[in-house]
């Protein structure tokens, strides 16, 4: 099942990629804000899974404009980051293993959808392909083997970084450096994990203009998405529609020789099979 923000209301997509508006199909039962979907998830997925599943006639199934497409979590309560999750953008980076995945937060305003034009700040602006997950029922302390029942659906982000303010200084400012405007493209929907081969060993790349700069798969995660869940809700309460980022394999820009970093005109592809493909233009 894919959940999409189209133009701010919530709409199931279906497989010929046309919207399917949940407000007008549930006859009010689901209101059209996208965040609608997270104040009962189980409710929600039930029923927006037997629409699809009866192929209803006349159900009104427009065009899906991707140029329309805000983030498909647009107001997320909060925002879990991590970073050096691939074993080989750890060794990249200079990080050993920890007993604790580095975390940080990105904050929400600098969510944007597919399509997204950002503009690119003063400083070196790197690229950090990311699969994203969105949690549709919250809880503290969550045991890894229950972990997916917790998740609503899958994204793909880009945890775009200003390096120069991030690293500077004794104390580097991780979440600031990595929320300007536009610095968190997500989507372009969300995709149950039922709806995809195998949530834990997905494809994940990018490409800037076409040129592939990071090419891996998530199994190549230091903490996958079951351990992440568990450990960081041993310390905060998820909430529902809660999102995050679960890291960033090898290839980033300032570990390259040299750095490359992104320029103006150039066109970022963010890519995960069976999830989707997100475009971001840096203008």
């Amino acid at each position: 099942m894919r959940i999409a923000n189209l133009a701010g209301r919530l709409v199931l997509v279906t497989e010929d990629e046309r919207a399917v508006d949940v407000a007008e199909a549930s006859g009010g039962r689901f209101g059209p804000d996208p965040m609608a979907a997270f104040a009962d998830w189980r409710a929600f997925r039930t029923w927006a899974a037997e629409l699809l599943a009866d192929d209803r006639p006349g159900l009104r199934r427009a065009p899906l404009d991707r140029s329309r497409l805000g983030p498909p979590v647009p107001r997320p309560p909060q925002i879990l980051a991590i970073g050096v999750n691939y074993r080989e953008h750890a060794d990249e980076a200079g990080y050993p293993p920890d007993s604790l995945p580095v975390t940080f937060t990105k904050f929400a305003s600098s969510l944007v959808g597919d399509e997204a034009e950002v503009a690119l700040p003063d400083g070196d602006v790197d690229w950090e392909v990311e699969m994203v997950v969105a949690i549709g029922v919250g809880g503290h302390g969550l045991a890894r083997e229950d972990a997916w029942d917790h998740v609503a659906g899958l994204t793909v982000g880009q945890d775009l970084s200003e390096r120069i303010a991030q690293l500077e200084g004794a104390k580097p400012q991780f979440s600031l450096a990595k929320s300007h405007p536009g610095f968190s493209p997500t989507g372009p929907w969300l995709v149950t994990p039922d709806a995809v081969p195998d949530p834990d060993d997905l494809a994940i790349s990018c490409a800037i203009d076409g040129e592939t700069m990071q090419d891996s798969r998530t199994s190549r995660m230091i903490y996958d998405v079951p351990e992440l869940i568990a450990r960081l809700s041993a310390v905060v309460t998820l909430l529902p529609g809660d999102l995050i980022f679960t890291g960033t394999p090898a290839g980033i820009g300032n570990r390259r020789t040299p750095p490359r970093f992104l320029r103006a005109g150039e066109t970022l592809v963010s890519t995960i099979p069976g999830v989707g493909a997100l475009t971001t233009r840096l203008v």
